[in-house]
């Protein structure tokens, strides 16, 4: 299967995975599941760390795509079709748009959402596949 990971997720992946449950774990390191992280994440966790509202134990934001790269992670990166089709995710029951950007590249690209924020289900009737952990 096909996961994106959330910012979140991503981070806790890579700097603090006891908040991981069991069941995550044993998504993110099956080999036969392909977990791809958004080049999107990493523009927010940049500009979150440069506004200080996001501390990373023991990396900086310049690490995170290789440590990415390092877990086995693929990277997405933002296609012209992903942008340019954003418009059409209708359903506003988010104002952040990393959040939003990231569920209309999941939905794009049939890719299962994990995330932490439970409203992200709201997104199904968009056609949003999610994992709530």
């Amino acid at each position: 299967m096909n996961y994106l990971l959330d910012t979140h997720y991503m981070l806790w992946t890579i700097s603090d995975s006891k908040k991981l449950s069991k069941n995550l774990k044993d998504i993110i390191t099956d080999p036969d599941n392909r977990i791809i992280v958004s080049t999107i994440s990493f523009w927010e966790v940049s500009l979150k760390s440069s506004i200080g509202k996001l501390e990373i134990t023991g990396l900086s934001p310049d690490e995170v795509p290789g440590t990415c790269l390092q877990m086995g992670f693929e990277i997405e990166p933002l296609s012209a079709f992903d942008s340019s089709t954003y418009h059409r995710l209708k359903a506003t029951y988010h104002k952040d748009p990393f959040e939003r950007m990231l569920i209309w590249q999941a939905i794009q690209n049939g890719y299962t959402l994990i995330s932490i924020d439970r409203d992200v289900q709201k997104y199904i009737s968009e056609g949003l596949k999610v994992l709530v952990g």
